[in-house]
């Protein structure tokens, strides 16, 4: 019996080894398949809203922007409600001028304050640019939106007008910003990519604005260019000068030429230089006007700027550089919209952050 006992429970331990075996084996299929559709599954997600993530990932504050004021009236940072733009008499009795913040060619710049809010009170700087300095209220008031600097007031009898104030400045000033303790964590290729697609937006939304297609114009170089833009506290950049601004109507036959003088720049695009060669002279008559793509070309030097030297910027720039060398062809109507610039612009930066937070989705799988 003793035997019979041991004999038996051998060959019963040797099924139940064997049975356990085929089991697990059988059960190993269905675990990696859920596995692999759960890596699959979040690919999909961060596809879908790394877009929106990325926004709000850059803001020092997380938050959302307000919706816009009704026309006639405004909303600056911190502000609940939407009250009506300042007229002449308001200006005068609830501005106060605090000192000089800037000065160029049409318009000096002050610090002011309107009820204890820090305020840009800009006002003509001479009589001989009246027109650029009315041409410039003229296009703050009809292209309020996120892409532009928010006006509080204006009074044109007085030739004053008033803005939401930046404290940062320029977008010249970037570098030092980033270099600042309290700004030194947004120094990151996500977050200069970040500001590129602003400055692109804004270009497109230039382009295609409710008044038609507008063209920058005092942009000859990059310094140029930057003092056009101002960097908001929670890292934006507006639009902030629009005193150079003219109207293209390739319908009508409409294109402009950037001022009546001879443009000297490698900055420039190429049909903004003189084509006829030193030998003949220059004249405005004679010199052939051009459309918006001369905002597109100089857009691939402005970004290289805005991406500067951190880690990762050399793979950004590696990423932009096929739609980078459409931005440069010779001939205008072979560069991008600014659109399809701002579509490039987002694709990259959707695929470099996919592609970093992918491995770490596995890894925690």
């Amino acid at each position: 019996m003793t035997v019979k006992c041991q004999s038996s429970g051998s060959h019963g331990s040797v099924q139940k080894k064997s049975g356990p075996d085929k089991s697990h084996s059988s059960s190993k299929v269905p675990l990696n398949l859920l596995l692999l559709l759960a890596v699959l599954l979040i690919n999909c997600l961060l596809y879908l809203y790394l877009d929106r993530f990325y926004v709000l990932s850059q803001l020092p504050v997380k938050g959302v922007l307000p919706g816009p004021c009704s026309p006639g009236y405004f909303r600056m940072e911190a502000m609940k409600n939407c009250s009506p733009l300042l007229s002449c008499a308001d200006i005068r009795m609830q501005v106060r001028k605090l000192r000089l913040v800037g000065e160029g060619a049409v318009k000096r710049v002050f610090l002011a304050e309107w009820k204890e809010r820090k305020v840009a009170l800009s006002t003509l700087a001479s009589p001989k640019l009246t027109e650029d300095f009315l041409h410039g209220v003229n296009m703050l008031r009809s292209l309020q939106s996120e892409h532009v600097v928010t006006l509080v007031g204006y009074c044109v009898e007085e030739f004053t007008v008033v803005t939401e104030y930046h404290p940062i400045g320029s977008l010249s000033n970037l570098e030092k910003t980033l270099g600042h303790p309290k700004y030194q964590m947004l120094n990151t290729w996500q977050n200069r990519l970040g500001l590129a697609i602003d400055y692109v937006s804004i270009i497109s939304y230039l382009h295609s604005s409710p008044l038609g297609t507008l063209v920058m114009c005092d942009t000859n170089d990059l310094e140029k260019v930057l003092s056009q833009y101002l960097l908001t506290s929670d890292f934006r950049i507006v639009v902030n000068d629009l005193d150079a601004l003219p109207l293209v109507n390739k319908e009508l036959g409409k294109l402009v030429k950037c001022g009546p003088r001879e443009i000297h720049s490698d900055f420039v695009a190429p049909e903004q230089l003189w084509p006829y060669g030193e030998e003949v002279e220059f004249r405005d008559e004679n010199m052939p006007p051009y459309d918006e793509k001369t905002d597109i070309w100089k857009i691939p030097p402005v970004t290289d700027f805005l991406m500067g030297d951190v880690e990762g910027s050399d793979i950004v720039r590696f990423h932009l550089f096929d739609i980078h060398a459409a931005c440069r062809k010779p001939e205008p109507v072979m560069r991008p919209t600014a659109q399809r610039v701002v579509e490039a612009y987002k694709g990259v930066l959707l695929l470099l952050m996919k592609e970093r937070a992918v491995p770490r989705a596995r890894d925690m799988l």
